[in-house]
């Protein structure tokens, strides 16, 4: 299996450089300098430029639990985790600097610990072949996290990225998720053509919520305890903004075709090695909007842990949303995952439907949603019981978000 891993990343890794992700309208990750939001400070010469910038979004939440992993005996409701939320309260500013650095630094005031940082970075970047990005920003993963905040299709993220997996044994400290988000480290970057793409980095593979230096030596494989990730990248027709939806682009033909794979040595406090491979594809086409993904998890503990086995997982999803009035943009998603591996039988299957609403002139956005999540192919009672541990069979999201 070590061969097989090491076949693949040389694959990934070892391709000529090729395209970068982001266009200058989307480079923050949230409100860009090229952004009609809010103002922007410039020096008379226009070699330095400033943008302050402000995202919240409050969402009132409902969700139903089945009974399975409910305890009456503790009063246990089928109704939990509704009510008001702050998902996100973000205030930061972004800026460039002598055309050849953009920096960018927010602070989410709805996170704790660690993850109160929300991004911290400078790119320097002196042609568009290739440039070097460092700090705290989001590792080439998943086209569904590298979307600019507030500009997803859905309110939330599909589950089956942000779902933990199951493991059949009791390893409080091994539950990770396909999903891999922000994370410290350095990336090479590059656009060739307005066309081809690539994204090369090393982190730390410690999330969102460690701002520390916390990695050591791998035991089994002697290099660096980190995550080592890369993404390429094709968009036949000119770059694709990072978002699934805007009601200041309806008349567009971007399209986006995308491979990443990466692998975590000694995640998950040194218990395994985490291999994560996704495709994806996005297509925005004047009003419609297209989006699809697969994705895969392959664990392997490593040799302290005594454990010869090792796990596959796999998920995904399929999107689309269309403009029926140029403010009012419907949307609906299918999205399932094999959470409990494929040792065993059945996966959950999530549909969901939803509506986006685009105040224009005030920077707000209202979104809706409906997602139920189903299961299915289990062989026994108790995989199907377990299989949504912890996932509302039913959930309702209401969110506004407004945008300075």
């Amino acid at each position: 299996m070590k061969r097989i891993i090491t076949i693949i990343l040389s694959a990934i890794f070892c391709v000529p450089f090729v395209s970068a992700q982001y266009d200058a309208d989307t480079e923050n990750g949230v409100v860009s300098l090229a952004d009609h939001r809010g103002f922007t400070f410039t020096t008379k010469k226009g070699d330095f430029l400033f943008k302050p910038y402000l995202l919240v979004q409050t969402s009132a939440n409902y969700n139903y639990y089945d009974d399975a992993g409910l305890d009456p005996a503790y009063n246990q409701d089928n109704v939990a985790n509704s009510g008001f939320a702050i998902p996100y309260a973000v205030l930061g500013f972004t800026g460039k600097a002598f055309d050849i650095v953009t920096f960018n630094l927010s602070i989410n005031a709805a996170a704790s610990g660690g993850a109160l940082l929300q991004q911290a970075w400078a790119d320097i970047r002196p042609k568009e072949e290739i440039g070097v990005r460092i700090g705290k920003f989001k590792t080439p993963f998943s086209h569904a996290y590298l979307t600019t905040l507030g500009e997803t299709l859905f309110p939330v993220l599909p589950t089956s990225l942000t779902a933990p997996v199951i493991l059949p044994y009791s390893l409080n400290a091994v539950t990770p998720h396909i999903g891999t988000g922000f994370d410290l480290g350095v990336e090479v970057h590059g656009m060739i053509k307005q066309k081809f793409g690539y994204q090369v980095g090393l982190f730390n593979g410690t999330g969102a919520s460690v701002n520390s230096a916390t990695k050591t030596l791998s035991d089994d494989w002697h290099v660096p305890s980190l995550l080592y990730a890369a993404r390429l990248t094709y968009q036949p027709f000119g770059v694709m903004p990072a978002s699934q939806g805007d009601s200041r682009r309806l008349r567009s033909n971007r399209m986006l075709i995308g491979l990443s794979g990466s692998m975590n040595v000694e995640s998950e406090n040194e218990s395994t090695n985490d291999l994560r491979l996704g495709l994806e594809w996005s297509w925005i086409r004047n009003r419609w909007y297209f989006g699809a993904e697969m994705y895969y998890m392959h664990i392997g503990f490593t040799e302290r842990q005594k454990i010869d086995k090792s796990y596959d997982y796999y998920g995904g999803y399929a999107q689309a949303g269309y403009f029926i009035t140029p403010r009012l943009q419907g949307a609906l998603r299918y999205d399932f995952f094999e959470r409990n591996s494929t040792r065993k039988g059945g996966f959950l299957n999530m549909p969901a439907i939803g509506a986006n609403y685009f105040f224009d002139g005030i920077n707000l956005k209202l979104q809706a949603m409906y997602q139920y999540t189903g299961r299915t192919g289990h062989d026994r009672q108790m995989d199907r019981d377990e299989d949504n541990l912890g996932l509302a069979t039913s959930s309702v999201v209401v969110m506004a978000q407004y945008t300075f």
